[in-house]
């Protein structure tokens, strides 16, 4: 699987390896790469050289089994925009509070 690449990334998975094969320190690497310390000292701890996901890995919900039994199953029913269920669920709840816990 290919990744791309964000346009204004200051490092590459290849600038990745070439700092983790330096042997510098975070400071000297932080220097030569041009990068700061927090990201070269990132970089020589990581044991791959790949970006890692940012999506959340661990979803908290508000919502009780029951609900998102309901939520669900008005979702495939009724085919409302989740902005929609989340204000009918306002109403109800206010517990829930963005459109990613429905």
């Amino acid at each position: 699987m290919s990744s791309r690449i964000h346009p204004q990334a200051r490092t590459t998975p290849k600038t990745r390896q070439e700092i983790k094969d330096s042997g510098l320190s975070d400071r000297q690497a932080a220097k030569v790469f041009n990068i700061s310390r927090a990201t070269a000292k990132k970089w020589l701890k990581r044991d791959d050289v790949q970006d890692r996901s940012h999506r959340a890995h661990v979803l908290k919900t508000t919502l009780s089994a029951a609900q998102e039994a309901i939520v669900l199953a008005l979702r495939q029913s009724l085919y409302l925009p989740l902005d929609d269920l989340l204000f009918g669920s306002c109403q109800q709840s206010c517990r829930v509070t963005s459109s990613s816990q429905l």
